[in-house]
């Protein structure tokens, strides 16, 4: 992965103890799923994006482990509750083990 800045979106920054927080993100990234062939026949080698992981102060939120089947630029949606004030931290892994670190804060009042 190059030098991406991914896009976050929280349908709130600021929430009541115990309501629900909306997470959108979207990486920019080719997940070129080892499959395809270029114009010479050759195998192209895969390329994805095969960890996503978000946490919470240092707690787990969502992550998944991704596959080739998923697109190109992968985007994901989750709700969480938090409990206090803090910060989420994103972060994508790709089969080279580049890293892609992005944070958010949040405060509970």
């Amino acid at each position: 992965m190059v030098e991406v800045k991914p896009r976050i979106r929280l349908d709130k920054q600021e929430v009541r103890k115990g309501e629900t927080v909306v997470v959108k993100t979207l990486v920019s990234h080719i997940m070129e799923t080892g499959f395809r062939h270029d114009a010479d026949g050759k195998l192209i080698p895969r390329m994805i994006v095969n960890t996503f992981t978000c946490e919470f102060n240092g707690k787990f939120v969502f992550g998944c482990d991704l596959e080739s089947a998923v697109s190109a630029n992968p985007y994901f949606e989750f709700k969480f509750k938090p409990d206090e004030s803090g910060t989420l931290k994103f972060t994508w892994v790709d089969d080279e083990g580049v890293r892609v670190e992005a944070t958010e804060t949040i405060k509970v009042t």
